[in-house]
């Protein structure tokens, strides 16, 4: 199988000749300058594959003639042209590689023939926690606690360094994965020699994090994948995938004097969520876009897993050069990303004839207003003007008596509101004595790769904390504040713009250059906060300027979580609780004691971007990344082991895992599944935070206790994320989150289950564990959207350890169900407009699933109680395409991969 209408053409670029595949011949017999520009790149990707067995002439035609209005039925193979990794999903990734090559070995075949067949760039990011905060040297501080903490994933990366070609690791302390990969590590235009002869091609990519997508900014098509479907790319496997649905989204207008890019992107991802764009492409264009910045797009692109899109792109277009420029690209690479968009016909201006789309949604930009988003999920926006009184909504809702005029606030008597007793709190921390009380703003975080790539908000923060301070106010005594960027290019513009220590005079000192508080890494409460919380049973708050806000995943306990822009960020952490109303009460008072209101210290626009053109250039950014792959003395004196196999030791971080044990060379085929017994029950938006936690491992815990049996102590015990590349933690750790509520041990929070037929309450480890020894198979059953949330490939592996085989659900998140395929666990779904409840599944059932064969659309479940009554129902069976079904019946994608290689 193959195409002939894998045709190349020439292109000069200076002194440069460059091999392309253009749609000259494909433009004879189609509109393909009507095809969205995301398909487009698809088609290029097909054309210069033809000449693989995975490639047709039909797949080509299909693309090229693709109907907006048909539902997804085709499937092609894409090759993107990287991966790239951050650390929480990398370390396994290079573990399960590392185990892969002891399989090959064990099947007769050479380890090195375990190896990234395409560039591989991992970014170690994810591992600072805000332990220290409020001081200059808060970053040293951490940066100490996070390489002593993950000293054993780091020398491992090392290993990997050498062992593995293709494969590049950016050190710790350098910044978020997102930001260094829009910054730097994106080629616009990807080159590379074949044949002798320098092809050149879009640059696309697949990450092992949802926010992949905040590439498409720069007009580069990538997306996150689960860890697994990830590794099959790094082994030259290509991504199977359905042609998708592309939602057009024009923007028109500009951005209201006030609205920043978070406001925007909140409202976006509000828009789509309701729409519906799950498992779609989504396209930005239209006027507006000439009033956003490329920073202004990466924020949009960023939310796509927010909004449920597969990804969220902009085109390539004058904005997109001038960025490459400024972030120090050279003039070559400038000069090639143009001449081969305009020559693809991927370049956009004012001429571009619109493209046809399968759907098509308008927004003004005008219309955008200052919002947030909250309590619990990033698409629930929240205008501010209605902030205070839907916050008081919530503490209804929670059953505390409390209304808007019963909160506290330490000015009150100056025109605040009055005290309460209502759960108030008298604290007294670093010598000051206050009352902590319900909405209590204890965390406030200027964090994440959401905004700390646009400078744009970040100078808006430095202007405002600058403007509180000139009339007095300060940040309330109780709010841990912090900031973590994206990069060390943003702490050198706020420095040149007089600004950083704006933001460290109201706390905002830096904490690292990582993902920290929006992953759950915001580190412990001061011990006066916590008992003040406990012992007034305090609904307490969290503001960050992230991308992620899901129950229990910011600190547990803190159960309202909001997300912002970096300058209301700093407003929150000034007016000290969520039921200040940021509009008409004052957020404190000036030093002649007169109130002092948000709109008295907000910034123009004018002052804004004044600001940013005097201290933003080129050369700032070829510093900071000059010397990217270096690190730090720390790093770099770390040792390294050789060789091609990984020399397992007795760590707690990094262990074989047990995928491979006893792999045959054939694949085992597909088993029925017979008595399967429930394991947990839960309902809609059970996110992958849920099922497999990245926060903090609790005391008691079956993990907990794993730990501190192996000699880890439990402030050593570091969080769940930082120990993914140890199975014995990870298993014990699913299901493990704080908020669970699995209604099989109704009235409980956390990682419990009933196990039957005993009728005990065990944590759910445990019972997996009695399953396990009597040869019983589980299920998952579960409501809407399961699956949500980041890219986690443990949210798959870790049910398919605990002997999960199968999942029941409403509706899937696409990186979800594509990871349970992965890992051999499968994916039903309940039948349009059927659910556990409108069946009366209680989940004390017996389930019996016949074995499945490909191409197979639904599949007859039997049910047994313990009456003796028996019914089935159907279900939708969701291995969607061949490829998946192949990796399904080998019992998981890298074990498909491992025979094939070993066979070839």
């Amino acid at each position: 199988m193959s195409s002939t209408y894998s045709q190349s053409a020439k292109l000069m670029v200076g002194q440069t000749e460059y091999t392309i595949y253009p749609f000259d011949q494909l433009e004879q017999r189609y509109a393909i300058e009507r095809l969205p520009f995301s398909l487009r790149i698809l088609l290029e990707n097909l054309l210069r594959h033809g000449d693989e067995n995975y490639v047709s002439d039909e797949d080509v035609e299909f693309l090229a003639s693709w109907d907006p209005q048909a539902e997804p039925s085709q499937e092609i193979a894409f090759v993107p042209s990287r991966v790239l990794l951050q650390d929480f999903t990398g370390v396994p990734a290079i573990v399960d590689l590392a185990a892969m090559r002891d399989a090959m070995v064990e099947l007769g075949g050479a380890a090195s023939r375990i190896n990234p067949l395409s560039p591989v760039e991992l970014v170690i990011d994810h591992s600072v926690m805000v332990d220290h905060f409020g001081t200059k040297d808060a970053l040293s501080q951490n940066t100490e606690i996070e390489i002593a903490r993950n000293l054993e994933r780091y020398k491992f990366l090392r290993w990997g360094q050498t062992a593995f070609e293709n494969f590049k690791v950016v050190p710790p302390g350098t910044g978020i994965v997102h930001q260094v990969n829009l910054e730097y590590l994106a080629r616009g235009v990807f080159t590379r020699q074949q044949d002798g002869e320098q092809l050149a091609y879009p640059d696309s990519l697949v990450g092992t994090d949802s926010h992949t997508t905040m590439i498409n900014g720069l007009g580069v098509l990538g997306w996150g994948v689960g860890g697994i479907e990830a590794e099959a790319a790094m082994l030259g496997q290509p991504i199977t995938m359905l042609i998708p649905q592309v939602v057009g989204f024009r923007l028109v207008g500009k951005l209201p004097e006030g609205a920043t890019a978070t406001d925007l992107v909140l409202t976006v991802t509000q828009q789509l969520r309701e729409f519906g764009v799950v498992g779609k492409f989504v396209e930005f264009f239209g006027e507006g876009l000439t009033n956003l910045s490329l920073a202004d797009r990466a924020t949009i692109a960023n939310m796509a897993p927010e909004y449920g899109a597969t990804c969220g792109i902009f085109p390539i277009d004058a904005e997109t050069i001038r960025y490459l420029q400024l972030t120090g690209r050279d003039d070559h690479t400038l000069e090639l990303v143009e001449s081969y968009a305009r020559r693809m016909g991927l370049w956009h201006d004012a001429n571009t004839p619109e493209a046809h789309y399968s759907a098509l949604l308008t927004l003004d930009l005008s219309e955008v207003v200052p919002s947030i988003a909250g309590p619990k999920r990033p698409q629930d926006r929240i205008p501010l003007t209605d902030a205070s009184s839907r916050f008081h909504q919530l503490l209804s809702e929670h059953h505390q008596q409390i209304s808007a005029a019963e909160v506290v606030t330490d000015f009150e008597e100056e025109g605040g509101h009055p005290p309460s007793d209502n759960g108030a709190v008298e604290v007294t921390y670093q010598g000051e004595t206050f009352i902590l009380e319900q909405g209590a703003v204890v965390i406030a975080a200027i964090t994440s790769c959401t905004n700390t790539s646009n400078p744009a908000v970040l100078v808006a923060a430095g202007l405002l904390a600058r403007n509180a301070r000139r009339l007095g106010l300060q940040t309330k005594p109780w709010v841990k504040t912090s900031f973590a960027p994206g990069s060390k290019v943003v702490t050198d513009y706020l420095q040149r713009a007089g600004l950083m220590k704006e933001l460290e005079a109201l706390g905002f000192y830096l904490v690292g250059y990582g993902c920290t508080t929006c992953i759950g890494n915001s580190g412990p409460l001061a011990p006066e906060i916590s008992q003040g919380i406990n012992a007034g049973n305090l609904l307490v708050t969290s503001v960050l300027s992230g991308n992620r806000n899901f129950e229990g995943r910011i600190h547990q306990e803190v159960q309202a979580n909001y997300l912002a822009s970096p300058p209301l960020v700093v407003a929150y952490a000034l007016a000290g609780n969520m039921s200040v109303d940021l509009y008409n009460d004052p957020l404190g008072l000036d030093p002649q004691g007169n109130p002092v209101k948000l709109a008295d210290i907000w910034p123009d626009s004018q002052e804004i971007q004044a600001v940013m053109a005097g201290s933003l250039d080129a050369a700032m950014f070829r510093k900071k990344y000059q010397d990217v792959y270096t690190g730090n003395e720390v790093w770099n004196n770390l040792p390294i082991e050789t060789g091609e196999r990984y020399a397992w030791a007795d760590s707690t971080y990094v262990r074989q895992p047990t995928f491979f044990e006893n792999i045959a060379q054939k694949q085992p085929g597909v088993d029925s599944i017979t008595d399967a017994r429930c394991l947990v029950k839960v309902g809609d938006s059970i996110t992958t935070d849920h099922i497999s936690p990245a926060g903090a491992i609790a005391i008691d815990s079956p993990a907990g206790i794993y730990l501190q049996a192996h000699q880890v102590a439990p402030q050593d015990f570091n969080s769940y994320g930082s120990r993914r590349g140890n199975h014995e933690v990870m298993m014990r750790g699913t299901f493990a989150n704080i908020r669970l509520r699995n209604q099989l041990a109704p009235g409980t929070e956390g990682s419990w289950t009933t196990h039957f037929p005993s009728g005990e309450q065990l944590s759910i480890f445990d019972a997996a564990e009695r399953y396990k020894e009597s040869g019983t198979p589980l299920v998952v059953l579960a409501g809407k959207e399961y699956g949500t949330g980041s890219s986690r490939d443990w949210a798959a592996k870790g049910p398919a350890l605990l002997g999960v085989k199968a999942v029941i659900a409403e509706s899937y998140e696409r990186i979800h169900r594509s990871n349970l395929i992965g890992m051999g666990i499968l994916p039903l779904q309940f039948a349009e407009g059927e659910s556990a409840e409108k069946l009366k599944l209680d989940g004390t059932e017996y389930f019996s699933i016949p074995a499945i064969t490909e191409g197979q659309e639904s599949v007859e479940v039997s049910v047994r109680r313990d009456s003796g009554d028996r019914f089935s129902f159907m279900a939708k069976i969701r291995i969607d395409t061949p490829n998946e079904f192949a990796y399904y019946e080998n019992g998981g994608i890298l074990h498909y991969v491992l025979r094939q290689l070993a066979n070839s």
